[in-house]
């Protein structure tokens, strides 16, 4: 059975445009690799963190919200623990009124997009 699920990576900020697109293209690579389907992605762009992490006060966060096999997530945490561009991520399991919210959140983002 598929859950849903979100995760949301910083990666260091010391990336070009290109090398954080190729991040992004390899995180979301892997879940569709493993039998997972993307089904929605933010990229939220250069914030300053809450604290420095490896030094660092600044990094790009990136949001992808997806579906797979709980099995999957610990593979999927692997990655990010192996990638040195990553500094932090959070990966969790979307229940029935967060897959609402996020439902809710996208058509609201959209119309925004959409009046611009």
């Amino acid at each position: 059975m598929l859950n849903q699920y979100e995760t949301v990576f910083i990666a260091t900020p010391v990336l070009s445009d290109a090398q954080f697109s190729e991040v992004v293209a390899k995180f979301s690579g892997i879940i569709s690799s493993n039998n997972g389907e993307v089904i929605h992605q933010e990229d939220w762009g250069l914030k300053k963190l809450a604290y420095p992490i490896q030094k660092k006060s600044t990094g790009f966060y990136h949001l992808i919200e997806f579906k797979a096999e709980p099995t999957f997530i610990e593979k999927l945490e692997t990655e990010y623990r192996r990638d040195e561009r990553i500094i932090r991520f959070l990966t969790f399991k979307l229940d029935k009124h967060a897959v609402e919210y996020s439902e809710k959140r996208k058509s609201k983002v959209k119309a925004k997009a959409e009046e611009k």
